[in-house]
């Protein structure tokens, strides 16, 4: 195995266990990690269709269907028509998913900034600053 499988494999499972402690900063009951996916990319890329969003998350737009429609029932999204084609319902997040969305990253970065600050040095921190953005960099590659 050479130092780049690695230092691959100790990323991703750094990275995995990362992403795990940070959902366990959302409260019970509050809604799924594929809800609040939908309500992020409805948030960060404007209003999309079910098929848009379901080819976002690699899922089927049936599925796609069963979360947006508890969303909208939940108030966080509402459904307009598309005027470019009226065959086609468009999602758009609404004031109160936007609002649960910033709450929701509010809370993460806190929790992150706090586990930050009380475990690495400045170093360590303006390095893993670095770290990130490296890691944008590589989830951005195509094969």
């Amino acid at each position: 195995m050479s130092s780049t499988d690695v230092a691959a494999h100790e990323i991703r499972t750094s990275l995995f266990r990362l992403v795990r402690r940070l959902r366990q900063e959302r409260p019970e009951g509050e809604l799924s990690y594929s809800q609040f996916n939908v309500l992020g990319w409805l948030e960060r890329e404007g209003a999309m269709t079910n098929a848009d969003l379901a080819a976002a998350e690699r899922v089927t737009p049936q599925t796609m269907m069963r979360a947006t429609t508890d969303l909208v029932a939940s108030g966080f999204i509402s459904r307009a028509d598309n005027p470019a084609d009226r065959r086609q319902v468009l999602l758009e997040i609404t004031p109160a998913g936007a609002t649960l969305v910033r709450e929701d990253r509010r809370r993460r970065d806190t929790f992150l900034a706090k586990a930050m600050d009380a475990t690495l040095t400045p170093t360590e921190q303006e390095l893993l600053h670095l770290a990130a953005r490296l890691m944008d960099q590589l989830s951005e590659v195509v094969e």
